[in-house]
């Protein structure tokens, strides 16, 4: 059955609460309650976070308590509990639920000492207090250089690559731009495949790395199956574009200055020409933004590697390659080409 987007929203913000109800069942309410009443008093801002949550249906309101009241009654009383003291202390949208589950959590660190809870009061993303990519008790210690200045930054230079700033900076910029033609690359290798599979759109060749071969081959490529959109019929015409259009936005960030003659950062260039859609409108939401970017960055890389892998070995796009493993998970996997020698298709 198919949820209305007003019970969508009420699951979310009940499992943003479930950790905070999960602990009641854990805990004394006392202490939850502490935890509540000290984070509401940390933080001011509270009650002003957000847009309230769209209010249910009495009738949905009610169906949902009931059936949650008879497969969980103890978890359903718990949340009940955690539900009313939250909104005592002012939680109305769903990051205030969010934020209030994470500092009863951190809150109840503090008062056992428990570790793993403690981890929920860091939240930050700089700074010598960021997340690393072991905990602090199995590293031997983070490089000095690594200071958590830059986003993505876990302590990790296990070869100290990046040990001289100057190399550093050169590899941060090398990463970053490799990290955005990746994660525009891995859509575009697997959104051709999702239009023509799952869509019927009339694709002459969906896997990415036949498509470049029909313009070789003395034929054209239709965007969207459509030759009214672009109709790229000539390699030599498709190089010029690249060199113009990629090669000209390059060249702009790479120099540091926009086309108005207004400076700007060569790695998140911004403004009118590079933020078109005003991301990232102040200080704390674009750290946020450029934490996002670079961890997204990062697996689209290793995606694109096995992209490319699977079509080395397979033959087939990457949407296909799931199809088939999915379909025949015991045969169709990894193991089938590692103990054979099929004939390369590349």
């Amino acid at each position: 059955m198919k949820l209305s987007n007003r019970v969508a929203i009420c699951t979310s913000v009940a499992v943003n609460v479930a950790l905070a109800g999960f602990l009641c069942l854990r805990s004394s309410s006392p202490v939850v309650g502490t935890g509540i009443r000290a984070a509401a008093k940390s933080s001011n801002a509270l009650a002003s976070r957000g847009a309230a949550v769209m209010s249910l249906t009495k009738s949905q309101r009610a169906s949902g308590m009931k059936n949650a009241a008879f497969n969980q009654p103890a978890r359903f009383q718990a949340l009940q509990q955690v539900g009313a003291l939250a909104h005592k202390s002012g939680a109305k949208s769903i990051e205030d639920f969010r934020t209030l589950a994470q500092d009863v959590v951190c809150q109840l660190g503090k008062e056992n000492g428990n570790q793993a809870l403690l981890n929920a009061c860091n939240v930050e993303w700089y700074g010598p207090d960021r997340p690393k990519w072991l905990p602090d008790a199995f590293l031997a210690g983070v490089p000095d250089y690594l200071t958590g200045e830059y986003p993505g930054d876990y302590g990790w230079d296990a070869l100290g690559l990046s040990s001289d700033p100057e190399t550093f900076a050169n590899y941060r910029e090398a990463e970053l731009l490799h990290a955005r033609w990746a994660m525009l690359g891995a859509l575009g290798c697997i959104f051709p495949e999702i239009l023509a599979k799952n869509y019927g759109v009339g694709l002459e060749e969906p896997v990415w790395f036949k498509a470049g071969a029909l313009v070789l081959n003395d034929k054209s490529i239709d965007y969207l199956g459509s030759p009214q959109l672009v109709h790229a019929s000539s390699i030599i015409a498709i190089a010029a574009a690249q060199v113009l259009l990629m090669g000209g936005a390059e060249a702009y960030r790479a120099s540091g200055v926009a086309p108005n003659g207004e400076a700007f950062d060569k790695m998140h260039p911004g403004g009118d020409y590079f933020n078109p859609l005003k991301l990232g409108k102040d200080e704390a939401d674009l750290a946020e933004l450029k934490v996002k970017e670079i961890k997204n960055g990062r697996l689209a890389m290793f995606s694109m590697l096995g992209f490319y892998i699977q079509a080395a070995t397979t033959g087939n796009g990457p949407l296909q390659n799931l199809v088939d493993h999915r379909a025949d998970a015991a045969n169709e996997n990894i193991f089938k080409y590692v103990f054979t020698s099929p004939e390369p298709v590349l």
